[in-house]
């Protein structure tokens, strides 16, 4: 079979279980053009939005650094010489600057956040897009939960670097050089002074920026490992219970969360360190200024309102610089996210339509494997081995044969969810590679062992293939498939709301359910695989009868562990490792004393004989 649950083994410990999967990131770059290049084109649809902020941004920026000196002002010309009147137009003019500040920030504010939600939304929907591409392979190789955590957390912090940081960049860049340059136009001297800091800073920094990289990127390793863990744990919760281990699996889950939580204190810790250093070099730059800018007003060699203007020139100079530490921050997450949701969306699907592909037209039912080798991955092992088979219209063809011997491998070669390694799979002596996916597979039905149905009302599921059908044509099809009366008794009928994993329905009425859903498809193929596997004998009969009236007229593949329920069939194949060793009708494989008969007599001779031993032997 072409997945399955396998003999549990030891569990794999936190970060090992990434690497087994290939999700673990890459030591890169800190700062990536590749990465952020391709990231940029989910902002080009919003290059308004972008260009008012942007100016927004330069609106903000320049009152920033006219503020501190309509303070000069202030102070040189207007209270130095007493002129009441002109204090109050300054005052004024302060006082609106202020107000424009605070207006072009919550308008920037307020349209990046706009844009970044856009945004965000766009590129989840265009992995969500991506996902529905790719190949059963991926979903073999790749864990479920790593997956969601690279939609929902990387994509979030690609967002803040794309929505917020590049704007914040900018303005920050403009801000230190519009102060440095003014500063030095003010008084070169005092200017020099006040710079004394920068050596310290820039250490600082440098020290900063290597720790990070490493940090953060393991941040975001540790996040997916978590979320992977617990989507697992979450979906195995039945076994983890049937088998007692909720103490193995919350000792397991502490481990990777603690793992989780001292990556994070670690790159936190580094942020903890760093901005107070900031704070630190800004309190002494403030320090210098007043030393030295106070004995230079104390000399007359500077007036009063330099020395009030430095000093907030000062204080905001900082400002910049600890934003863009936060920024680098962002940066490094949304690096390391970055690499990742790119590698995600450049992951190619195995099973591609061919570019002069043709529509299936409507199928009479003719399937022929000529040759057919296969393996699921090119390092794995054969699971086909030259399998030749013809399955004529309107046949009901059994594959029987001990678990993994490939009879979910062929089934999944009918409908081209992988592709072979060698041969040739036709339908109606097309090649499947010849013809679209979606029109091979609109006329291909499949009822799994495990009956899946989607969070939504019942008549939502059942019409989950055929969207466009009317409620009479739903019930039809329920009542085709044995499944109109159980609902019906239902509160809500087809109205009621399936939950989670479908607990407010038995197995057997889940099967039904999907039984109904292959009805309403119409398919001329049907792949029934282990339909009846762990039903109780009832619904067994139900879904026997259902099957039934679902297999007239169209060819069928019947994958089946219980002998009984394929005794009829047209055509019965044994499948062992990989090759189909037997073909023929039940009496005539029986009267080959080969696998089948050996199955059979397993199943049925030996039962039948155990109810006849006596009590004490």
């Amino acid at each position: 079979m072409g997945f399955g649950i396998g003999t549990p083994g030891p569990r794999i410990g936190p970060g090992a279980l990434l690497e087994k999967f290939g999700d673990v990131e890459d030591q890169g770059q800190a700062f990536n053009g590749r990465v952020v290049a391709r990231l940029l084109v989910f902002l080009r649809p919003y290059w308004r939005l972008l260009t008012l902020a942007f100016l927004l941004m330069l609106v903000a920026t320049s009152l920033t650094l006219v503020i501190p000196y309509l303070l000069k002002i202030t102070f040189d010309r207007y209270i130095s010489a007493g002129d009441g009147q002109g204090l109050v137009r300054i005052a004024l003019l302060i006082g609106v600057a202020y107000v424009g500040l605070y207006l072009s920030s919550a308008s920037q504010q307020y349209i990046l956040s706009r844009l970044g939600q856009r945004v965000l939304a766009n590129l989840r929907a265009e992995l969500f897009y991506h996902l529905q591409a790719l190949s059963l392979r991926y979903y073999d190789t790749h864990i479920i939960g790593v997956t969601v955590s690279r939609v929902i957390n990387d994509v979030a912090v690609i967002n803040d670097l794309l929505s917020q940081g590049w704007i914040t960049f900018i303005g920050d860049a403009f801000i230190l050089v519009g102060i440095i340059t003014i500063m030095l136009s003010m008084d070169a001297h005092l200017a020099l002074y006040s710079f004394l800091v920068l050596p310290l800073m820039v250490v600082a920094t440098v020290l900063f920026a290597r720790n990070a990289q490493k940090a953060y990127r393991e941040t975001r390793t540790r996040v997916a490992e978590v979320v992977g863990n617990l989507a697992e744990e979450i979906a195995g919760m039945r076994v983890i219970q049937a088998f007692a281990q909720e103490d193995n699996t919350q000792a397991r889950f502490r481990q990777i969360n603690r793992a989780n939580r001292d990556a994070h204190i670690n790159a936190i810790s580094l942020s903890f360190i760093f901005l107070p250093t900031i704070e630190l070099l800004s309190t002494l730059a403030t320090a210098v200024v007043l030393l030295f800018g106070g004995l230079a007003v104390i000399r007359g060699e500077t007036t009063l309102g330099v020395l009030v203007a430095f000093l907030s020139y000062v204080s905001r100079f900082f400002q910049p610089i600890q934003e863009l530490s936060r920024l680098y921050t962002t940066m490094q997450s949304a690096m390391a996210g970055g690499e990742q949701v790119l590698r995600l969306l450049d992951t190619q699907p195995d099973v591609l339509d061919r570019p002069k592909a043709r529509e299936m037209p409507a199928i009479q039912g003719r399937i022929e494997f000529q040759e057919v080798s296969f393996r699921y991955h090119p390092d794995s092992p054969e699971v086909l081995h030259k399998v030749s088979l013809v399955i004529q219209p309107g046949q009901h063809v059994a594959l029987v044969g001990p678990t993994g011997a490939g009879k979910t491998t062929i089934a999944n070669l009918i409908a081209r969810f992988y592709e072979v390694t060698a041969g040739a799979v036709c339908i109606d002596g097309l090649d499947v590679r010849q013809v679209t996916q979606s029109s091979l597979r609109r006329q291909v039905g499949i009822v799994p062992q495990d009956a899946f149905l989607f969070a939504g009302t019942i008549a939502e599921n059942i019409r989950f293939g055929h969207p466009e059908a009317s409620d009479e044509e739903v019930e039809q099809a329920a009542r085709m498939g044995n499944a109109h009366q159980f609902i019906q008794s239902l509160p809500d009928g087809y109205q009621t709301i399936v939950l989670e994993s479908a607990a407010n329905l038995s197995v057997g009425q889940r099967q039904l359910i999907c039984i109904a859903r292959a009805v309403l498809t119409d398919p001329r193929i049907l792949i029934l695989d282990e339909a009846t596997a762990n039903i109780d004998t009832v619904s067994e009969g139900l879904i026997q009868q259902a099957l039934e009236r679902l297999l007239q007229g169209r060819t069928a593949v019947i994958i089946a562990h219980r002998l009984s329920t394929i005794q009829n069939a047209d055509l019965i194949c044994v499948v062992d490792e990989g090759q189909v060793i037997e073909q023929g009708r039940h009496e005539e494989l029986i009267a080959q004393a080969g696998l089948y008969r050996t199955l059979y007599e397993k199943q049925f001779v030996l039962k039948s004989e155990a109810p006849e031993q006596s009590p004490g032997n």
